[in-house]
């Protein structure tokens, strides 16, 4: 295309040249000849006719130029409605304005204005149509004379005040072979071009937000229309030029070279527009599936093809190909992702499929969700599948459903596992979170199990915290010890904590009364750097199981991992579970408060326990400087509630909406 460009700018010199303005001048100069549109107009039924007369027409040109043998059965037939009245004196008027022009591009550039003027009522679409129907039957005419002239003594006579024997004439006819193929070839285009528009008009009835390629598109539709009409207005002169005596040269290169650059801008555009319909229709299709689901299979296909392009699955535990048959009447867990997963989010999933695959009732399917295709992109791909043991999809462009499973199941980024049972139904929109909670114990991950689950106050988080943060805590655990889990982003406060919580666990009337407290500091190295390994799966761990608590009834346990998501940010926070069991979740300042002032609520410890006299000292010191509570909740997470209450006083908490950048790029760049 730029080269067309380059070629139409070589050729062109003269400062006021209308090759030489750019299209918002054109836009500004044509607006003035337009009023509103008349929509009452059959624009459709006049463009079949114009279409059949100049297929026909120029297919008679080949004919006779080249002796190309053509059919015109080849020619689809349309038929145009019985009601409509062809205007034929505004074609006339129009044929007027174009007829015995001498070449030039400015006086083609005021033709086309006085023909705009004209048609000012009418739509853009309608006023090339016009146009080109008014050229048609002039053109039409004069090769139909042609084909008739010999058999025919009427034929013969109009042909003659028409100087067809002045074209036809064989000296003639070889030498302006060329120029009447070049004029022949230029016809098609621009015909080609207007059929674009009449189809982009058709296309207009979609909503823009669902096909916004089709927004440019209708906007620049006028200058389209204006170069397609000044390149009628140029096919006419040259007409006149080739059936007169004198021996006038007009190129008509420069208005093919932009006819062309048109035509193939809008089939691109044309292009994008339908595999953009293609979505929306694929997307409206799956949501009436999803309504009425039968089998699992109708909807997988839905998903992921479009039309009859079905591809079968990938193997990855053996690269072997296998029919999606293999899905029939089973149960799929459909693992949902970019290309930017860490080996954590695989490995997660990989008990998953050892524990599902013993009765073979359940299957994993992964599917990648990538926009554009690139070399770097499918050596990802391959990559990521050696190190999976289930089932992944094969394709080269977008999967069909893509803005289905953004929009229903709010894909984001994140991966995603959705559940479905043999009939297609959603089970579980994501039941990556729960998995990630309470592992296999949360078979078949359905919603319902995972509303059992998180009812549990007792129950949940143990299982994440105890995964990888540090190699003692499963005997703390087992032994019912305290336990500060605790860090922060201020090394500084970690140290203070460090050492007076130290100090706390050590004191003689706790040692007396057999109370023992461990300290564990998650994600800080040996120097007091962050081991962002550790740090990512335990804050994936702890927004996992505030996901599967956050649209449901909030339970007390809720409300402390509330509070310890909001305070992931903070410069510190302390976790203090008993064993298993949750106790406290502190905002760091507060809570180095209460261990700096334990010699004030030590004496109490032996008569109501540790746990009562931490709690209601943390009460009174919260109640004295309670810091604003802040919940970032991840848009890449999936749904995110309307409202939340405030875990602190309970009131509702603002919105806001912030964004932010780690500068890091891959799966761990939020942690």
């Amino acid at each position: 295309m730029l080269g067309l460009v380059n070629k139409v700018a070589s050729v062109i010199h003269h400062p006021h040249s209308p090759f030489a303005k750019p299209d918002k001048k054109i836009l500004d100069d044509i607006y003035t000849t337009h009023v509103h549109a008349n929509d009452s107009f059959d624009d459709d039924s006049l463009f079949i006719i114009v279409e059949s007369i100049l297929k026909r027409a120029t297919q008679t040109v080949d004919k006779i130029v080249q002796g190309t043998q053509v059919h015109v059965e080849d020619i689809e037939e349309q038929i145009p409605k019985a009601n409509f009245s062809v205007p034929l004196c505004t074609l006339k008027g129009i044929s007027c304005e174009m007829q015995c022009k001498p070449p030039g591009e400015e006086i083609a550039h005021e033709t086309t204005m006085a023909i705009l003027h004209k048609l000012s009522k009418y739509s853009w679409e309608a006023k090339a149509s016009l146009t080109l129907a008014a050229f048609a039957m002039e053109f039409g005419e004069f090769w139909l004379l042609a084909e008739l002239r010999e058999s025919n003594h009427l034929a013969r006579s109009i042909a003659i005040l028409k100087r067809l024997p002045v074209l036809l004439k064989p000296s003639q006819l070889h030498k302006r072979r060329q120029a009447i193929l070049e004029l022949n070839n230029l016809i098609k285009a621009t015909l080609e071009v207007i059929t674009c528009i009449d189809q982009f008009n058709k296309l207009s009835i979609y909503d823009l937000n669902d096909v916004p390629e089709l927004s440019g598109t209708l906007d620049h539709v006028p200058v389209d229309v204006y170069w397609a009409i000044m390149t009628v207005v140029a096919c006419a002169t040259k007409i006149t030029l080739l059936t007169s005596d004198e021996d006038k040269e007009f190129d008509l290169s420069p208005y093919s070279q932009k006819i062309h650059f048109v035509l193939n801008k809008l089939k691109t555009q044309l292009t994008i527009c339908r595999a953009q319909i293609e979505f929306i229709e694929n997307y409206k299709k799956l949501k009436k599936l999803f309504r009425t689901p039968t089998e699992i299979m109708e909807i997988f296909k839905g998903l992921l093809f479009t039309k009859d392009n079905v591809q079968p699955l990938v193997d990855c535990s053996t690269k072997q190909t296998v029919s999606i048959e293999i899905l029939r009447k089973k149960n799929v867990l459909f693992f949902i992702s970019s290309l930017d997963i860490t080996d954590d989010d695989i490995l997660i999933l990989k008990p998953v499929h050892e524990f599902t695959k013993k009765d073979n009732q359940y299957k994993i399917v992964w599917i990648p969700i990538v926009e554009q295709w690139t070399d770097q992109l499918r050596k990802k791909f391959e990559i990521l599948k050696t190190k999976m043991p289930w089932y992944t999809v094969q394709y080269s462009g977008p999967i069909a459903g893509i803005k289905f499973i953004k929009e229903e199941w709010n894909f984001k980024g994140k991966p995603l596992l959705v559940v479905m049972n043999p009939q297609g139904k959603v089970e579980h929109s994501n039941a990556l979170h729960m998995i990630r909670v309470w592992g296999v114990k949360a078979f078949p991950f359905t919603e319902t199990i995972e509303k059992e689950l998180s009812s549990d106050s007792h129950g949940g988080i143990h299982s994440i915290v105890v995964d990888g943060i540090h190699p003692s805590v499963p005997s703390y655990i087992r032994d019912n010890k305290y336990i500060f889990f605790y860090g922060g982003k201020d090394n500084e406060w970690i140290q203070q904590f460090t050492k007076k919580a130290t100090a706390l666990a050590n004191d003689p009337i706790l040692k007396e009364a057999k109370i023992y407290i461990e300290l564990v500091c998650v994600g800080k190295g040996s120097k007091g750097e962050d081991d962002h390994g550790i740090l990512g799966r335990f804050w994936t761990g702890i927004e996992s199981l505030f996901l599967t608590k956050v649209h449901k009834h909030v339970d007390p346990i809720g409300q402390e991992i509330q509070k310890l998501v909001s305070y992931k940010n903070e410069s510190g926070w302390v976790l203090l579970t008993k064993g298993s069991t949750l106790l406290v979740t502190g905002h760091g300042i507060s809570a180095l408060k209460v261990v700096e002032d334990f010699e004030k609520w030590r004496e109490h410890v032996k008569e109501k326990g540790f746990e009562f006299c931490f709690k209601a000292y943390y009460g009174k010191v919260i109640q004295a400087g309670r810091p604003c509570c802040r919940l970032d909740i991840p848009g890449s997470t999936g749904k995110v509630p309307e409202s939340m209450k405030c875990p602190d006083c309970h009131r509702s908490m603002e919105t806001f909406i912030s964004y932010k950048c780690c500068h890091i790029d891959g799966p761990t760049a939020h942690h």
